[in-house]
């Protein structure tokens, strides 16, 4: 009983840390389906745990496969006279794997979370850039990872007029071109504060 209640808790919380070492990437996916950005605020600030929290994942997973996997030690007073309970689903290795399988795929969410955006122009526009055309960067707060910049990407393609974009969670900024006879920084930045995150600056760049 106190083996199932110890490896009950380990998977518990390797669940939990698992979960909330990817849920600041996790939101601005969950913000874009529910069309809410203040999501976003409210996890950004574990992003600096990131590293921590996996390590605890993974430390009480290797616990819980521990426990698992060891041989119980017969006690003095086992007289063998029952026969031993048949361990519950929730106590398999069938479920402790599957609970392994999603913290994995919980903590290394930020490498694939790309894949949840629509697809946009952000590479298909190095071509030159015209003389009623401008670039402006854009600096930016609160991203923390690459499902931000897909987020970011993703509300700068709907904004007319804007023909490439770019940008990076860790220069924390967003390189847009525009026609300014259709768009302008303000709407540019106006998209981009949809996301929940703050535009900070911005700038014309020289492009001649």
């Amino acid at each position: 009983m106190k083996k199932a209640r110890s490896s009950g808790a380990a998977i518990g919380t390797g669940i939990l840390t698992a979960i909330a070492a990817s849920i600041c990437c996790i939101t601005p996916i969950i913000a874009m389906i529910a069309g809410s950005s203040s999501l976003l605020a409210s996890f950004s600030w574990l992003e600096p745990a990131r590293p921590y929290l996996i390590g605890a994942s993974v430390a009480v997973l290797a616990y819980a496969w521990y426990l698992q996997l060891k041989t119980a030690k017969p006690s003095a007073d086992d007289c063998h006279c029952e026969p031993a309970k048949k361990p519950s689903y929730y106590q398999s290795k069938k479920f402790l794997g599957i609970i392994t399988l999603f913290s994995v795929l919980m903590m290394t969410f930020p490498l694939y979370a790309s894949v949840f955006y629509p697809k946009g122009n952000e590479n298909a526009a190095v071509h030159s850039i015209a003389d009623n055309k401008l670039q402006a960067r854009f600096t930016i707060q609160g991203m923390t990872c690459a499902s931000c910049e897909a987020h970011v990407n993703n509300e700068i393609s709907k904004v007319p007029g804007v023909l490439t974009y770019a940008t990076s969670f860790k220069a924390r900024n967003s390189v847009v071109t525009f026609d300014p006879s259709k768009t302008n920084i303000d709407a540019i930045s106006a998209a981009i504060g949809k996301t929940g995150y703050k535009v900070r600056g911005s700038e014309i760049m020289d492009t001649k």
